[in-house]
């Protein structure tokens, strides 16, 4: 099934493939609000949400009483927040993550220390027992992630996943529409039983089964939002 995506979010696409063409350049007034809606047949809604989100990553700027104007594209790698409210760059990110966090646990095998051990069980340790807490264990899920980075020993991992932060491990309230709490509780402990199999390879310091362990908690995670999809029209958050 095609993800669904936001006509917000298309409409920053095709902006921002504009801009990096050059058929829009810095300094360049955007088209008017007005003139938006009447050539693309959106909402003034659509545009406004487009616009805004352009501006938040640096895209375009406002000048008061003269429009919307082109700026040099941002050099920085970003994720607007608002961009995780769209099914379609939640799972992108699931991608991203995916590749970046297999690579990351064979690093932390190879090179873990006992202390990085120790905070890799207390963080899964208190996952389980936050499994069930009002925010889902997303804080603990994302100093998880932050330890295995850590463990890497390498700056740009850390540095990375600290990026990220909870974004990294959204809640999981959305997954659980419509589950019973048989379903929840099995739900979850599938969950932990990923991590506690990426955090054992880690501990053996056995660098292939933790690529594997963290390849398949992130392949499983992408079939698990793309379930949700099915059934869920906003996909706000989505379990890791």
């Amino acid at each position: 099934m095609p993800e669904r995506r936001s006509m917000a979010a298309d409409l920053v696409d095709q902006l921002r493939e504009k801009i990096r063409s050059g058929e829009l350049s810095p300094g360049d007034k955007l088209p008017t609000e007005r003139a938006l809606v009447e050539d693309l047949g959106i909402s003034r809604t659509v545009v406004r949400e487009a616009v805004a989100r352009l501006s938040a990553e640096g895209w375009v700027e406002a000048r008061q009483g003269s429009g919307v104007f082109i700026k040099e594209p941002p050099q920085a790698f970003q994720i607007d927040p608002n961009e995780l409210a769209d099914l379609h760059d939640v799972l992108q990110l699931l991608e991203l993550r995916l590749a970046v966090e297999t690579e990351m646990a064979g690093l932390a095998a190879e090179r873990r220390t006992d202390a990085d051990i120790a905070e890799l069980e207390k963080w899964l340790e208190i996952l389980r027992d936050a499994s069930t807490s009002e925010d889902g264990g997303v804080k603990a899920d994302a100093a998880l992630h932050a330890s295995i980075a850590r463990a890497t020993g390498n700056q740009y991992f850390v540095r990375f996943v600290e990026f990220l932060g909870s974004k990294l491990v959204p809640r999981r309230d959305a997954a659980m529409v419509k589950r019973t709490e048989e379903k929840q509780r099995r739900y979850l402990d599938t969950i932990q039983e990923e991590h506690a199999a990426i955090v054992d390879a880690i501990r053996d310091g056995d660098a292939r089964a933790a690529r594997s362990a963290a390849r398949r908690h992130l392949e499983r995670s992408l079939k698990r939002a793309r379930r949700i999809a099915d059934t869920v029209a906003d996909l706000p958050a989505l379990a890791s």
